[in-house]
């Protein structure tokens, strides 16, 4: 799953924008060596491409991922619609994902109890040296709780951002509230501890591309990843 939340691009994607009469497209696509999700592995190598638009604060976009290594990899489309006021941002996204409740797969299919879309919602601020950032499943095809009904899995993260000579760097802290097997928690966890370098490398004057690097510890599970991407752009 995935991350895309469209207020959360600007620390997990690079991304190139066009403004136009104050409307701006975002164009990209990461190439990345393992899918790894709030601290969860969701497969091999994959393709994340986005799509969005944005105009005064409001912005829609679209963003995928489709594995490469394993037929069984995580296969993902995610529509996000956010909105944008000074420093606080709120969201809806609507992901789908190639496995859940329904055995066909459909993605049109939106029946409560056999559908493979899933609805989160977020809340965050940004204060400059930090940001954080809630988000809650609502609907779909949540997890489950201790007793077995609907979990509204959350997971709370806060975001540091710094810069080391010429890389930059982001440090991120997330955590699950609550138990949910949508996290695979039985209560309170930290599920990610993350650190991810991002340099844009020059291949002419006029163009460069993005790569990065990021570790990944999730207490919870006791597990641990190194995966490096690159961001292609127009």
């Amino acid at each position: 799953m995935k991350k895309l939340m469209i207020l959360a691009m600007g620390m997990m994607l690079s991304s190139t924008t066009f403004a136009q009469d104050e409307v701006e497209t975002t164009v990209s696509s990461d190439i990345v060596s393992s899918y790894i999700w709030r601290g969860l592995d969701l497969g091999g190598v994959s393709v994340q491409p986005t799509l969005g638009v944005g105009y005064k604060g409001l912005s829609l976009t679209a963003w995928g991922n489709v594995g490469l290594a394993e037929p069984n990899d995580t296969k993902e489309f995610d529509l996000t619609l956010g909105y944008t006021l000074g420093n606080l941002n709120i969201g809806i996204t609507d992901y789908w994902f190639n496995s859940g409740l329904d055995p066909q797969n459909r993605y049109l299919r939106y029946d409560a109890h056999s559908t493979n879309h899933l609805f989160e919602a977020n809340i965050g601020y940004d204060f400059g040296v930090a940001s954080v950032q809630w988000f809650t499943n609502f609907a779909g095809n949540d997890g489950a709780n201790k007793d077995g009904d609907r979990a509204y899995s959350s997971y709370l993260e806060f975001v540091v951002p710094f810069k080391i000579a010429s890389v930059d760097w982001t440090a991120t802290a997330g955590a699950v509230p609550f138990a949910t097997s949508f996290y695979e928690t039985s209560g309170f966890a930290i599920t990610n501890l993350s650190l991810r370098a991002t340099k844009a490398i020059a291949v002419t004057n006029s163009f460069t591309i993005p790569v990065f690097a990021q570790v990944t510890t999730n207490p919870c599970s006791q597990k641990a990843y190194l995966a490096f991407g690159i961001t292609l752009q127009p």
